[in-house]
């Protein structure tokens, strides 16, 4: 605002203000006084137009948007430990609580996993902890243990949340305001879970059962009587609570929500993620009683989106001095790379397309790659259209040489 107000022009609207009868050229009495007054009206005015960049959302720097977030009760995401899948020889080792290294980056062991082997979670915060798989180290030595190992990454891990990223989530919070388990509630809530990349929220998802048809028939009633004297303890109660809850219209398909999400490296969210999001958001030994992020009476579902293994082949022309051992790595990356972009979009679209055209663009931008043709995703030589809670993974690109 200010950048027009310079030392030159403030010291000559200052000796403007001087009776021309009296000296002052540079050297002048007068002058001497005026020019440092100039220069710390200039470092004034430099200040002003600081203080202005700062007072607005747009244009203040990370330290003064903080706090400008803070005044709509919105607040950095900080940095989060992954968390990965470790598995030991023997199978019955006590490695509980115990320490473990790769290089640099330090792991401790939390407890059983999902699916087998148990939960190590880095000690270091942020996206590092996600790089390094393979051989573990003890930092103490493990009575019997033979080997450790780091498989997979469970929940990865996060850096503390960018300055744009932030400035993104204050302007939106003004257009939506997340409130009482709408939409915008779910979203800000689910995805500040760490290790969460996107979400999509469906409402009734379940929606295609309809209430009439849990209505008991006298065929229902019938059977029902039959039935309940020959079952005895859970069985029966589980029977008797069902019948009842239907008998007096309590079933109903409103009040439920889907989340569906990918994880914050934008693939399919790990079982192990799964858990911990429906755990937060609403158990599922008190479904709907708002034990949860998720307000009473709304009985959450939360689940991964499935991943689509995208296959391309393709027939390629190379420039001298190229060809596909040399170049094979490079589109692989360039294709790999198009997905990923696709899969970040994949939160804020209904339904994502894998673009034969955009495959083939992104091939012919490998410096070496003269010409493609002949290109089929997954065999066809169409676009692929994914369904609303799939999302593309790389699957290989194969060259045709024949083509």
């Amino acid at each position: 605002m200010y950048e027009s107000v310079t030392y030159e022009s403030i010291l000559e609207r200052m000796l403007g203000r001087v009776p021309d009868q009296f000296d002052k050229r540079e050297g002048s009495v007068i002058w001497d006084a005026q020019s440092p007054a100039a220069i710390e009206l200039q470092i004034l005015y430099l200040e002003l137009d600081a203080i202005l960049r700062e007072a607005y959302g747009d244009t203040a720097s990370r330290e003064f948007l903080i706090l400008r977030c803070g005044e709509r009760g919105i607040y950095p995401r900080e940095a989060a430990k992954a968390v990965l899948r470790g598995i030991f020889d023997p199978e019955d080792a006590e490695v509980a609580g115990r320490r473990f290294n790769i290089g640099d980056i330090n792991y401790v062991v939390i407890g059983k996993a999902v699916g087998g082997g148990y939960q190590v979670e880095c000690e270091r915060a942020g996206k590092i902890g996600n790089q390094f798989l393979g051989p573990m180290i003890p930092i103490e030595y493990i009575k019997g243990l033979r080997s450790a190992e780091l498989t997979e990454v469970l929940v990865p891990g996060e850096d503390e949340e960018e300055t744009e990223e932030l400035r993104q989530r204050y302007f939106a919070s003004f257009h939506e305001n997340a409130f009482g388990g709408n939409r915008a509630d779910y979203l800000e809530k689910t995805n500040a879970i760490p290790g969460v990349g996107r979400t999509k929220v469906t409402r009734v998802w379940n929606g295609d059962i309809s209430p009439a048809d849990m209505l008991p028939t006298e065929g229902v009633k019938s059977w029902y009587e039959g039935i309940r004297d020959t079952l005895d303890g859970e069985a029966k109660g589980w029977l008797d609570s069902m019948y009842r809850a239907a008998e007096e219209k309590k079933l109903t398909v409103g009040g439920t929500v889907r989340l569906t999400i990918i994880d914050s490296q934008f693939g399919p969210a790990s079982e192990a993620l799964v858990r911990t999001v429906q755990t937060a958001i609403d158990p599922e030994v008190n479904a709907g009683e708002g034990f949860g992020l998720a307000p009473i009476g709304h009985v959450v579902r939360v689940e991964s989106a499935k991943a689509e293994e995208i296959t391309v082949k393709t027939a390629l022309t190379f420039e001298p001095g190229y060809g596909w051992g040399n170049l094979q790595k490079p589109i692989e990356e360039a294709v790999s790379a198009y997905l990923l972009e696709l899969r970040k979009e994949w939160a804020d679209c209904d339904r994502l397309t894998v673009r034969r055209s955009w495959v083939e663009a992104r091939i012919l931008d490998v410096p070496g790659v003269a010409d493609v043709r002949d290109t089929l995703i997954n065999g066809a030589e169409e676009s692929l259209t994914l369904g609303q809670y799939e999302i593309p993974v790389f699957g290989g690109v194969v060259h045709d040489e024949g083509g």
